[in-house]
């Protein structure tokens, strides 16, 4: 696992979309799959929970 930083999409409701860009994560050199370490997956949700539900879409970035 190598730590890269992406853009992600979240589904938040069945229509809203919330994409966190440049958010750390761990990436997997052999499959590209990746791992959101605890602490950054605990600030992602405080950020979710703040947008709200009458967004259709939501841009945010992550800042480190």
């Amino acid at each position: 696992m190598r730590p890269i930083v992406t853009d992600l999409p979240f589904k938040v409701s069945t229509k809203t979309i919330v994409i966190l860009k440049e958010l750390p994560v761990l990436q997997c050199e052999r499959c590209s799959e990746f791992l959101i370490e605890d602490p950054v997956l605990e600030r992602v949700d405080m950020m979710i929970a703040n947008v709200g539900e009458d967004a259709e879409l939501k841009v945010l970035k992550f800042a480190a």
